[in-house]
């Protein structure tokens, strides 16, 4: 019988958290952050439903973007090439300088509408929140969609050639992807009705931010692993999210 691999135990270690955290989030107080009250189902019946989408799909889209970033030279989760501090204490304060950063254009960009401040989970859900965007977000974003199109390109259709500038360029995709994504969600936090509504401050600061968190866990995944990527994207939630939430 083939021994699961010390990597593989992490990475099941990294999902199951994520389940619990994401399904434990549905009873916490979500502030303006209404769509769990919204949706006309227990909140039993949600956790469980939530908990059962992160085990599968992304733990299933993980699993397979894993695999891939092997084969186009990424760092394994736990790659005996990088040290603790690489993979832990440098992504941490990346992390925290990143959340400094965005904390800083929030206050810049904010004098440029009239909307306020990007609003933020309450406490203490702001830091299930970060922890659970931690890990789901840099599955799927970065693990999964950098490694399935680089792997798609460089190795298939490129045969090899020209991997580096694969990568960076996907990157880039996944940058502006991730930034889109978070559009829906500001149209409902500030009560929109469409894209059009969001002020051009606004969309200019989720780009910026968004982007500069994407492209910092993107390199640190490839070079790192994906532990150096989640400790990123955490510890800049935790600044952005939990400490400046709470002001």
């Amino acid at each position: 019988m083939q021994k699961i691999s010390l990597s593989n135990k992490i990475y099941l270690l990294l999902i199951i958290i994520l389940a619990i955290l994401s399904a434990l989030n549905v009873f916490l107080p979500q502030g303006d952050f209404l769509a769990v009250q919204e949706i006309e189902v227990s909140k039993t019946v949600l956790a469980s439903g939530i908990a059962a989408l992160m085990l599968i799909l992304y733990g299933g889209l993980g699993y397979f973007g894993l695999k891939l970033s092997k084969k186009i030279a990424f760092a394994d989760i736990w790659d005996s090439k990088v040290s603790n501090k690489e993979r832990f204490l440098f992504p941490a304060l990346i992390g925290i300088f990143l959340g400094i950063i965005f904390i800083i254009l929030d206050l810049i960009l904010t004098q440029f509408h009239t909307l306020g401040s990007i609003p933020h989970p309450p406490f203490p859900t702001s830091i299930i929140a970060s922890a659970t965007a931690a890990i789901g977000e840099e599955i799927i974003y970065r693990l999964f969609f950098i490694s399935f199109w680089v792997w798609l390109i460089s190795n298939l259709i490129l045969k090899r050639k020209r991997r580096n500038k694969v990568f960076w360029i996907i990157t880039l995709f996944s940058a502006l992807l991730f930034a889109s994504a978070h559009l829906p969600s500001i149209i409902a936090l500030y009560g929109l009705n469409t894209l059009r509504e969001i002020p051009f401050a606004i969309i200019l600061e989720i780009f910026i931010l968004n982007g500069l968190l994407s492209i910092s866990a993107a390199y640190y995944l490839r070079k790192f692993g994906l532990l150096a990527a989640v400790g990123i994207h955490f510890w800049a939630d935790i600044v952005w999210h939990v400490l400046w939430g709470l002001f």
